[in-house]
């Protein structure tokens, strides 16, 4: 069943209803340990600044799982993430960023038609709100600079970024809605190609 909007009671039933499945939590733990590798693989650009690939994972999390499910991977996946391969200290609102993060993917893609349009404003939405927003604040608190500095690198990084993870976000879920429907995970799409709008 496809939702229009996560504003219903419905929807929160199904999102919650989640939790009871054990294929559920048992993709959730895959996704979990699929963050881990894929968040040991990036391209760093500056200072505190790095390109990381692990939001193909959370993105299809949140698709498959939902929203409650999303954050508590978020968070499992943060944590295991830190313990797996520490780098640097541990700061807990970098797993706030993941759960933030789990969240606004499965708002936007759980059981609702996926376009190009709204994979284009859930990764605005997280590159201005997530990245840069929550990012250049844990950076200042963490570095000492001013959080505007962080906030200029910050934005920069992830307004260049935004039309190329857009894309690849798309054409990696071209790829994998027809798997899912065999595997019968998530809700069917109206039509075999991703829409515009």
């Amino acid at each position: 069943m496809l939702f229009s909007n996560p504003f219903s009671l419905a929807y929160w039933r199904a999102a919650c209803g989640e939790l009871k499945s054990l294929r559920m939590l048992a993709l959730a733990a895959l996704f979990v340990g699929i963050r881990v590798v894929i968040s040991t693989f990036f391209i760093p650009v500056g200072e505190n600044l790095r390109i990381y690939f692990s939001f193909f994972e959370t993105a299809l999390c949140g698709l498959v799982c939902g929203p409650v499910i999303g954050v508590m991977a978020g968070f499992v996946g943060d944590l295991v993430g830190f313990f797996v391969h520490p780098f640097g200290g541990f700061f807990f609102g970098y797993t706030v960023t993941a759960m933030v993060s789990g969240l606004i993917y499965g708002l936007a893609f759980y059981r609702t038609r996926i376009t190009a349009l709204k994979v284009f404003l859930c990764k605005l939405s997280i590159n201005l709100l997530v990245n840069v927003g929550l990012g250049a604040l844990w950076s200042a608190m963490l570095y000492g600079k001013g959080y505007y500095y962080y906030l200029a690198k910050s934005l920069v990084k992830n307004l260049l970024l935004l039309p190329a993870e857009t894309v690849l976000l798309v054409l990696f879920f071209q790829l994998m809605l027809p798997v899912l429907a065999r595997a019968h995970l998530g809700a069917p799409q109206p039509t075999k190609r991703i829409p515009l709008f």
